[in-house]
């Protein structure tokens, strides 16, 4: 566990590190180089921003399911541990309602958290993190397809729509974000799916819808967070959006 909070620590150090550097090494840049190499520079970092945001919550979600077995782990030594002061062998928790713990996952959830769900997911954000874009799309496809009511399908749907845009086919990446707001408004993604959106409106010159997907955002999300809140701004700035 303590393994896993340090790496997140480290990782979340170099997501603000990379944003930190695309504040103050682009305007610089803008009046040596001039705007295309800015554009051209500000895709490549949003990308490994972006990779950096898919460790990380890769990171956060195995630290979760560690938690889950411990508590797991714990409640059952409770129980045994009663048993025994009972008078009874302490064996194995009798399965069935009454022996969940207060923490433990619906059946649902239970069912939908297996080993091969969670491989197909690391399986494919592998596959994006190596450029492998096609690959990834396949396989978070298949993932959103099999298990949509996996803890990791909002993120894996938005992930799908990343492998689109990461190969600059907009019209099926606008297709997995509009899907991703839509299924999944109120997970954590939702905020990302519908900047992404906007975001591929606008690449699409779709400007005018763009800035009315950026405008839905605040009333949508008033709790995002102020890096998605900044970046709704920018995008806004960026589209002249009233």
């Amino acid at each position: 566990m303590a393994g896993f909070d340090l790496q997140l620590g480290i990782d979340m150090k170099i997501l603000f590190s990379t944003l930190l550097f695309l504040a103050l090494a682009l305007p610089s840049a803008a009046s040596a180089q001039g705007s295309a190499y800015v554009d051209d520079r500000l895709n490549q970092l949003q990308q490994s921003v972006t990779t950096l945001t898919g460790q990380v919550e890769q990171l956060q979600y195995q630290n979760q399911q560690l938690q889950q077995q411990m508590e797991k782990m714990r409640t059952d030594y409770d129980f045994r541990i009663d048993q025994l002061e009972k008078g009874g062998k302490g064996g194995p928790r009798p399965a069935g309602p009454a022996a969940a713990g207060p923490s433990a996952p619906p059946p649902a959830q239970q069912a939908a958290s297996t080993g091969s769900a969670d491989d197909l997911y690391h399986t494919a954000f592998k596959m994006f993190q190596d450029g492998d874009y096609a690959g990834a799309e396949r396989d978070f496809r298949a993932f959103v397809q099999r298990y949509p009511k996996h803890v990791l399908a909002p993120n894996a749907q938005y992930w799908l729509g990343e492998s689109y845009y990461a190969r600059r086919d907009y019209q099926n990446a606008m297709t997995a974000f509009a899907e991703g707001y839509k299924v999944y408004k109120a997970s954590a993604k939702g905020p990302d799916n519908l900047l992404k959106l906007g975001m591929t409106l606008a690449v699409l010159g779709r400007k005018s819808d763009a800035c009315s997907v950026f405008s839905r955002f605040t009333q949508d999300y008033p709790r995002a967070t102020d890096l998605q809140k900044r970046r709704i701004d920018q995008e806004r700035q960026r589209n002249n959006c009233g």
